[in-house]
């Protein structure tokens, strides 16, 4: 995937978003460079940095979906953050290395996840020889107060040897047994860790359960499970296993400064001239303890220090109340693509509802097809829908594409309310434009549209 084309990612991109061409080439030519940058000589790697991109246009037109979805193109590490989370030093709140250490994180999951999976036929195999164990020896519950205390399991008396044999015949049937399926349904009881919630130490992102977790042993308790739901247990308790942690640490890091993506949005609402009175904690000083960030700096995490010079930025703001010429000029110069995402227009929200693979039309058809609803949309219907958002965005706050949620639960509310029952037949509905205009009170709606409001 990291050597798709700037046409094949925007042609990706194309499946779910709507419009927005200028915004879809700029990240594509962003994501095209970094293949490109692997590429060159590890001295020339150095000195190429990723060009940040700033994307200025209203709320609901796709920005913080185009990033979103570009990292996942690519299973990039990638973390969304908003501008306003974050005050300046000596101030209560979130400070900005905490994004670096959420995109940490998010890279070891990704990271952890990849491993896993190329051990997960080896785990599966180890659960299910435990499953065995555990249908043809189950646990003997701990009663010794050391025992419980020291999590010590009580040892397991030696068979004689014609016990042994039955044993190992028992043990060929269960898992015989397992194999096909006979035993999904089978009660069995499993030792597992007992979650603990997480205790952070104030002023720090530091979890006081990891702190003790190396001095103190793992609390642990018997449930009992169905043999499927156990299986799961089993299995993810021997991925956990098999995984080199530390490797996971080492590609993460590595995956993080190479590969990752910061989406930060509002940074309009950080934007602005010094205040000349009264307090302004989070503009301008949260501007400047952004920019080495932006610039590229080193960040201590509790894996390891992390390095930001090859993350990609992409800020997002409206712009409405400030501008970007508000924000301070070493950060914007750290931005220098700015591409402009336009306002959505009636077809733009008709092309929404039907072409994007998660249609909101696809997602109400399979939602009211679970009750026996088979949902049809006329295309009269889609325009009606479409020029109803439209014109309350007009007439209200403009909250782009998101407006369409609202309509169309408005416009199903009386079939998504009747719908189900177990005795409730299949039944088919047509969606034109007579009734939308019926359901929604078009006419009457002319003059009062605050019930579009979210």
């Amino acid at each position: 995937m990291n050597k798709l084309t700037p046409r094949e990612i925007v042609r990706e991109l194309d499946r779910y978003i709507v419009g927005q061409d200028e915004a879809k080439r700029a990240v594509a030519v962003a994501l095209r460079n970094r293949y490109r940058r692997a590429q060159l000589s590890e001295e020339m790697q150095a000195e190429v940095t990723p060009k940040n991109i700033l994307m200025v246009g209203p709320t609901g037109v796709g920005k913080t979906e185009i990033a979103r979805r570009l990292a996942k193109l690519v299973d990039a590490p990638f973390v969304k953050v908003e501008a306003t989370k974050f005050t300046e030093v000596g101030y209560v709140g979130r400070d900005v290395d905490s994004i670096i250490r959420d995109l940490v994180e998010a890279s070891i999951r990704l990271t952890k996840e990849m491993h896993e999976e190329k051990v997960r036929e080896k785990a599966e195999r180890s659960a299910e020889e435990r499953l065995v164990d555990l249908i043809v020896k189950p646990i003997k519950k701990t009663t010794n107060p050391i025992d419980i205390l020291l999590g010590n399991k009580p040892k397991q008396p030696e068979l004689p040897a014609e016990e042994k044999e039955k044993v190992s015949a028992r043990r060929e049937d269960v898992l015989r047994q397992l194999k096909n399926g006979e035993l999904e349904h089978t009660m069995v009881e499993i030792e597992v860790e007992e979650v603990t919630p997480r205790n952070e130490i104030p002023g720090t992102d530091m979890n006081m359960n990891d702190v003790l977790g190396s001095i103190l042993p793992k609390k642990t308790k018997l449930r009992k499970v169905e043999v499927r739901e156990a299986r799961k247990i089993l299995t993810a308790e021997e991925k956990q296993n098999m995984v080199d942690m530390d490797a996971v640490y080492t590609e993460a890091i590595e995956r993080a400064e190479q590969d990752g993506i910061v989406f930060m949005d509002e940074l309009d609402k950080v934007a602005g001239k010094a205040a000349s009175h009264g307090p302004d904690v989070s503009r301008e000083g949260v501007q400047r303890d952004i920019l080495p960030i932006v610039e590229g700096c080193t960040v201590s995490t509790k894996y390891g220090p992390v390095n930001t010079d090859h993350i990609l930025f992409i800020a997002a703001g409206a712009f409405h109340v400030s501008s970007v010429s508000d924000l301070i000029p070493e950060l914007q110069g750290r931005f220098p693509v700015r591409v402009s995402l336009k306002p959505l227009t009636a077809d733009d929200y008709e092309q929404i509802l039907t072409q994007p693979e998660n249609a909101l039309t696809r997602q109400y058809q399979a939602l009211l097809a679970v009750d026996g609803v088979k949902l049809n949309f006329e295309p009269s219907a889609i325009r009606a829908i479409a020029e109803q958002a439209f014109e309350a965005n007009e007439h209200q706050e403009n909250i782009g594409a998101r407006r369409l949620h609202t309509v169309l639960e408005l416009l199903l509310s009386d079939i998504a309310f009747n719908a189900g029952g177990g005795d409730a037949p299949e039944v088919e509905v047509k969606i034109d434009a007579e009734y939308v205009s019926r359901q929604l009170h078009v006419e009457e709606k002319k003059k009062e549209l605050s019930k579009y409001i979210l």
